[in-house]
This record gives structure tokens, sequence and C-alpha cells, in this order.
């Protein structure tokens, strides 16, 4: 077998199911707040038969989060809903909200994997891409609770504060319309709260009108991490405007004055026509919030 092959081998037999959690700490919530357990999930690409990925996703539920922000592209195959849900049953039970990608809306389609060095991966005008049942999808996670942030915001409360959202559908797909935060009552200002803004492609007209909006804390997915990286290097491409060494990690985005954390989760799965990963193992990113300190 020659390396060339042998590498393949690897990225689509073993890396590939590598599951891990990548663990961050941000000290963003007002003074005496108690910490908030944060799980951020992108990409699963949901096929029928993927069994390790299921059952790595059952367990997740052991970290104890206090909500969950899933940030799109959940489905590869119109077949792939049932097991999703089933693979995220537990997690379900917590207090969780959503936005929707491109393959929430509509399956994968192969591609020349040398697309992506050109730009975007936005399917050709003149293709039919097959629909996939994000309606019946959004409404499982409606009926289960989680908060749908498509193009719209809302306010939770946890513990002792409360947190705005705002989400957009896919900036991939150029549905994104911004929503600004709830306005609240006239000392709603005063509350302990912080602003949580949540979208599946990181593109920076995005990142930018976030921050101008306030936001204190921004998730996204979208990327895989580059997917195929270059060890000692990183990320080849983003899929996006994004530059390639934030595709995946905890970064401060800058605009207008600004600086906002920005999480871009790698991602759990892959396209079905593109099943592999090269030093960028799957993940999803548990982020504990901390007050911040004292001044």
């Amino acid at each position: 077998m020659t390396a060339a092959a042998a590498t393949l081998a690897y990225a689509s037999a073993v890396e590939r199911t590598l599951y891990q959690v990548r663990e961050e700490t941000l000290p963003i919530l007002p003074e005496g707040a108690a910490d908030l357990r944060v799980l951020h999930l992108s990409d699963i690409h949901m096929v029928p038969g993927q069994k390790s990925k299921s059952d790595w996703l059952h367990s997740l539920a052991g970290l104890k989060p206090d909500l969950v922000v899933n940030t799109g592209d959940n489905l590869s195959s119109r077949k792939g809903l049932g097991p999703l849900l089933e693979a995220l049953e537990p997690l379900l039970q917590v207090p969780g909200v959503f936005v929707p990608g491109s393959n929430d809306y509509y399956a994968p389609m192969l591609k020349n994997p040398l697309r992506y060095f050109a730009g975007p991966s936005i399917a050709p005008k003149e293709s039919t891409p097959e629909d996939l049942p994000w309606a019946e999808m959004f409404s499982a996670f409606g009926s289960a609770g989680w908060v749908d942030l498509t193009n719209r915001s809302q306010s939770m409360g946890f513990k002792n504060i409360r947190i705005d959202f705002t989400g957009v559908d896919d900036p991939h797909l150029d549905r994104d319309r911004y929503t600004p935060y709830p306005p609240g009552s006239s000392t709603s200002a005063e509350a302990p709260h912080i602003k949580v803004a949540v979208a599946h492609a990181p593109y920076q007209r995005v990142l930018d009108y976030f921050t101008d909006g306030g936001a204190d804390l921004i998730l996204a997915g979208h990327t895989h991490g580059g997917q195929v990286c270059v060890p000692g290097y990183g990320a080849l491409v983003s899929n996006c405007d994004l530059p390639t060494w934030r595709a995946r990690g905890l970064t401060q985005w800058e605009a207008n004055g600004r600086t906002v954390p920005l999480n871009v989760s790698a991602g759990i799965g892959t396209s079905r026509f593109a099943p592999f990963r090269l030093a960028c193992r799957p993940e999803a990113v548990l982020l504990t919030l901390t007050p911040r300190s004292a001044r």
C-alpha cells in the first residue's frame, strides 16, 4: 500500500470516528452568576447505520449540560431523521436552541473536492438537490422544547441569569436575516444577562452584524474544521469567507471596536460523499461559562 493510500484509509476508516469533546472555559457571565455548561453540537450529517456516532451522541448527556446549542447540518440522508432523533434523545431532554444548515434542507451532492479551493461549495443553479425532512426535524426539536432561532430572537432563563439569543437561517444559502435581541422591559438591561448569537456558517458579514448587535458569544459550525488539514499547519479551506486559521476553535472576532468570543466547531460528521477526516477529529464542544472577574 502506498503512503497516499494508507493516509486515505486512515482518514476514512479511523479518524472520522475518533470522536472527542473539546472543552473551553469562558468568563463572560455577570458577576455572581453560577457556572453554565453549554454543549455545542454541529454538522452531525446523520445517515442510517452510523452506530458509533449514535452511541457517542447518546453518551454526551453524561456531560450534564445546562444548555444544548445545535448549529445545523444534522442530516445527510432522507432516512437519517429517525437515527438522529434516537441518538439525540437524552439531549432533547435538556433545554436547547437550534438553527439549520443547508444539509438540513437539502441532501449533499457529489462534487469535485478541488472545487472547495475555488470558494464556498454552492450547488450549481442547474442542479436539483434532494429535499430533506427539515420540517419534521424542526417539529421534533420544538416538541422537545428546543427553541428555533431561524431568523428570530428569544430570551431564556438559566439559573439566576437571562440569556438573550439571536440566530439566523443558513448564511451559506443566503437565507440569513438578522433579528435584534428581544428588547424586554424598560429595566431588562439592569437584570443579569448575556447575549448569544447562533449561525450555521460563519460568514464574515454575519459575524460583523452579530458583533455590532452586542453579542457576548457567537457559536457556529459548517467548516468541518477544514476536514482535511495539514499537520502543523491546519485547515486548507473553510468553505466560506472565514480565514482558514479560524476554521476550528475558540478565537476572538473583532468588528467596529468590539471583540467577541467566536467558537467554530469542527463538527461531528461528514458528507456521505466525502467520508474522511485528516488531522481534524470530529468533535462536540463543552463550553463552561463562568463569571467575569470583578473590576
